[in-house]
Order: C-alpha cells, then sequence, then structure tokens
C-alpha cells in the first residue's frame, strides 16, 4: 500500500459529550459544591472510567444498591434511568434522590408506559443487562420484552399481533435497530413505532461523523471505556464503513503504536461519555508520532441544552447568591446546561 509522506488526523465533529452527559456530570459536581462530600452516585454516573475516578477523588461514592447508602443521605441516580422501584426504595429509606437520567432516556420511559396504558406489548430493542434497559423494562415489566438483535425476532411470542409496538436502548448503532426494526415489520405489520426514533440525536450524529470519515482512514481510534454502549458502536460503525482497523481505548496511553506505524490517514472520535481533555491527550500523542496535520470532519453542530435536575435547581436557587465583593454562593452553571 502506498502512503503519502504528509501524516494527518481525521478529527470526527460531534465527538465526545453530549447534552446528556454534561448534565449527569455537572449534576454530581454542583452536588458535591452544594452539600459538601460524600454525595452517594447509584451505579456509574456514565458510562467512562476516566470521570468516575475524578468524580471519586473529589467525595463521590458509587454505590450498586440504594441499601448501600446510609439512611437520609443524598443519591444521584445515573444518566441511564431507573425503574419505579428504585425511587421507590429510596423514599423508604428517606433518601434525598437527585435523579439525572437523560431527558430522551426520560422519553422512552414514558413512551413504555404510555404503550404498556393502552395494552400493547413492547418489543425493546437492546442489550438485556444494560442500566439503561433494566429501567426501561421496569416502568412495564408486564409488558415489555428485550429483543436483542433481528436474529431473535423469530422467537417472539404475543398476545395480539395487532397491539404491538417497539421501543429502542438510546445509545445502540442506528443501522443494527433498524434491521431489526425492519425483521420486526416483516413479522408483525402492523407494529406501533415511537413518535420519534428512540436513537438519541448524539448517538446518531457520532456515527455519522464516523461514517464520513472511515472510508478514508487507516485506522480508526475511538476514546471510551469498553462498558460504554455508544463508545463500542462507534468501532462498529468504523469498520462497517471502511476503516482497515478501529479499536477502543480509554485513554492515549491504552495506544499500541503498532497500529498506526504504517498509517498515513487515523480517524479519531470519542463516545458521548468521553471530556475533550481525552481527545486532546490522544491528539498530543498521535502528533508525537508525525500526525501533525489534523482536519476536522463536521456533519452536524449540535446545540442541545438539558436543564439541572429539578431537585437540584431547587436547593441552588436557596442559596446565597455572591454580593458585591463576590462572597458566598454557589458555583456558576456548567457548559451545557440551563439553570
Amino acid at each position: 500500500m502506498t502512503h503519502a509522506a504528509r501524516k494527518r488526523v481525521l478529527l470526527a465533529n460531534p465527538r465526545g459529550y453530549c447534552a446528556g452527559v454534561d448534565r449527569a456530570v455537572q449534576t454530581v459536581e454542583r452536588a458535591l459544591a452544594l452539600y459538601g462530600p460524600p454525595v452517594y452516585v447509584r451505579k456509574e454516573i456514565v458510562h467512562n472510567r476516566h470521570v468516575v475516578q475524578t468524580l471519586q477523588r473529589r467525595g463521590a461514592v458509587f454505590v450498586d444498591d440504594n441499601d448501600e447508602v446510609p439512611t437520609g443521605a443524598t443519591v444521584v441516580f445515573s444518566a441511564h434511568g431507573v425503574a419505579p422501584q428504585v425511587h421507590a426504595e429510596a423514599a423508604t429509606r428517606d433518601l434525598k434522590v437527585i435523579d439525572a437520567t437523560c431527558p430522551l432516556v426520560t422519553k422512552v420511559h414514558n413512551e413504555a408506559r404510555r404503550f404498556a396504558a393502552a395494552g400493547y406489548d413492547i418489543l425493546l430493542i437492546g442489550h438485556a443487562g444494560h442500566e439503561e434497559v433494566i429501567g426501561t423494562v421496569g416502568e412495564a415489566p408486564g409488558n415489555i420484552q428485550v429483543v436483542d438483535g433481528p436474529d431473535e425476532v423469530d422467537g417472539i411470542a404475543v398476545r395480539d399481533p395487532s397491539r404491538v409496538a417497539w421501543l429502542s436502548q438510546t445509545t445502540l448503532s442506528v443501522d443494527e435497530t433498524m434491521r431489526t426494526v425492519d425483521r420486526l415489520r416483516q413479522r408483525f405489520p402492523d407494529i406501533a413505532s415511537p413518535p420519534s426514533d428512540d436513537i438519541c440525536y448524539a448517538t446518531q450524529n457520532r456515527q455519522q461523523a464516523v461514517k464520513a470519515m472511515a472510508g478514508s482512514c487507516d485506522v480508526v481510534i475511538v476514546v471510551g471505556s469498553r462498558n460504554s454502549s455508544n463508545s463500542l458502536r462507534l468501532c462498529e460503525v468504523a469498520r462497517e464503513a471502511g476503516a482497515r482497523g478501529a479499536y477502543l481505548v480509554d485513554r492515549a496511553g491504552e495506544i499500541d503504536p503498532g497500529w498506526v506505524d504504517e498509517a498515513s490517514t487515523v480517524g479519531l472520535t470519542a463516545g458521548a461519555s468521553v471530556p475533550n481533555e481525552l481527545v486532546e491527550e490522544t491528539l498530543v500523542w498521535l502528533r508525537g508520532r508525525g500526525f501533525s496535520e489534523v482536519v476536522e470532519v463536521t456533519t452536524a453542530v449540535e446545540n442541545t441544552l438539558f436543564a439541572l435536575p429539578p431537585e437540584l435547581r431547587a436547593d441552588l436557587r436557596t442559596e446565597p447568591r455572591p454580593d458585591a465583593a463576590g462572597q458566598g454562593g454557589p458555583a456558576t452553571t456548567g457548559k451545557g446546561l440551563v439553570p
């Protein structure tokens, strides 16, 4: 294979933090500043090892269940959402709940309740055991079946084929999800769809940016943690779109130099739970190996903003505001947030 002497990086845009992740991380940071540590967080606030470790150093305590939180303490629910039962359990232990569920996940929960109230069997496209899927199933456990890909469609049994609806986990591959939907429509011609596709805007945008550049790349590097569904999907999308190789790393130190030694063009993107500092760190690593030219590949402009959880906003409003001398008061609102 012939390589140009010039080495370059194609940098996907959009990449990294989405509005829902920014909101969730800022929620924990603002809670720590307002209430002081420890602030308990049920499950990982977002699926990124660096973010979780950073918040731990600031005083966040991550737990698996509410019963690990002291009675009366503050607990933040993660961006992935929880089942109603989790809220009920928190109430019995007098926990102060701050719900950082991504509003786009909340939308899917609302759709699940609406379809269930109308007597539909709901086919939830997603990965069984994923925290988001567990939370959505909990909204209507008697009505929801999880469908993990088109190969599972033939084994589905429903009560009434004319009253079936589909929903999906928000972080899946758009193409794979639609293959499952197409198969469901063949099996159940009357299947109802959600008002809009459940795959979130950030997932779609990041996948589209990767598709636009992957065919021009020898290698695509995706920055993200291995328990991040949307980061894993970016690797899959890159390979399907023509990249000769695609690798997922938590940060630059995990890159094998052998992946890029023979490359002239390296694609770089990051999952929706990844802070920009890890992307910048990776660019520095690539620059040190001769990839000095960076070309941004932009396929969408994101301007979505989400408000902080109402429980937190209520307490922030009661905090003293800074006086003329700048004394006291809460921290300023984080980027991408509406106070």
